[in-house]
């Protein structure tokens, strides 16, 4: 018998979720129906499960979930790249759930060679994009603010550019990995004073040329700032989604640096990041793998986030199972 109902997510209030039964979406002209096997948790996701005054619950159901990956299921009028069966990255909107629709551009197919494997194409693909904006080159110092799951993937594809890669983290979690990821020097994230001195003699007090900044808190922002050198290049990589931040202004104006906003908003150029990480992890060029350190049953999504905010020890990045 054909199903015609799924399990999926819904946040209820602050920090409370519960699993509903609801119809299967069909997808629309141009659409697809992915039967998910995965889905990442993002640090985004922490914003509305705090609760914050400008969210709505209870959400949709399967909302915020937006890092899946799965099977396609069916196919709306006019799709003509994909076929039911092939497996895909997915960039859709509500994938805690057992199905979601995307829009046919915003999937990319995976290889037979990631069979098999979680494949969480939106920020394996804004890695990749943020990568790109930063313009890392050979011979450069780049300090990396922040080793989570992003900091660690840049820190692998900086290094492998030709970069000198000085992590900086407050975990030694979060340290080791970076070391096993490529970077040359790592510093724990005490004192700024002192982080920043330490950097400066590493340099022979030119400071950086790159500093990403993986964090999204305004203390991670400020010292970022202080070890972007003369005409380097500030990249905000974190997600600053707790209020206004305050900058600098006579520090970026005196040393005439470059600050990027390394985030997309544009499905085209996120799809193509997803592309180009598709592309590394198959080509044996970047293995994601030893960062999936948590995995999660749909029902368990509240543990997941509790997680992804706590941070415990060994914790770098939760997916939740969905087949």
């Amino acid at each position: 018998m054909k199903r015609t109902s799924m399990a999926a997510v819904v946040l209820t209030g602050p920090g409370k979720t519960r699993i509903d039964r609801v119809a299967i979406p069909d997808p629309g002209p141009g659409q697809v129906r992915i039967r998910l096997e995965g889905c990442g948790v993002c640090a985004s996701n922490l914003g509305p499960w705090a609760g914050p005054e400008w969210m709505a619950f209870p959400t949709e159901p399967g909302a915020l979930g937006h890092e899946g990956w799965g099977t396609v299921d069916a196919l709306g009028e006019g799709v003509s790249s994909l076929l039911v069966g092939q497996r895909v990255a997915a960039l859709s909107y509500r994938s805690y759930a057992e199905f979601d629709i995307a829009d046919e551009a915003a999937c990319v197919p995976l290889p037979s060679s990631l069979a098999g494997r979680p494949f969480p194409g939106e920020p394996l693909g804004c890695a990749m994009n943020i990568f790109r904006r930063a313009d890392i080159r050979a011979g450069q110092d780049v300090a990396i603010v922040g080793i989570g799951f992003l900091g660690a993937i840049l820190t692998r594809l900086a290094t492998d550019a030709g970069a000198r890669v000085i992590a900086i983290s407050r975990r030694p979690f979060s340290l080791e990995v970076a070391r096993r990821f490529g970077a040359a020097e790592t510093i724990v994230l005490d004192d700024r004073a002192a982080v920043v001195a330490r950097v400066a003699e590493r340099t022979g007090d030119r400071l950086c040329a790159r500093v990403i900044e993986a964090v999204g808190k305004q203390e991670a922002l400020d010292l970022s700032a202080e070890l972007t050198g003369e005409r380097g290049r500030l990249v905000v990589a974190g997600y600053h989604q707790d209020g206004p931040r305050q900058v600098n202004m006579w520090l970026w104006n005196w040393r005439g640096i470059d600050v990027i906003n390394a985030h997309e908003r544009d499905p085209a150029v996120y799809a193509a990041g997803i592309r180009d990480a598709v592309d590394a992890v198959a080509d044996g060029r970047l293995d994601p793998s030893p960062l999936y350190t948590h995995s999660y049953g749909l029902d368990e999504l509240g543990d997941a986030l509790d997680a992804t905010r706590d941070r415990p020890d060994g914790f770098l990045k939760a997916w939740v199972r969905l087949a």
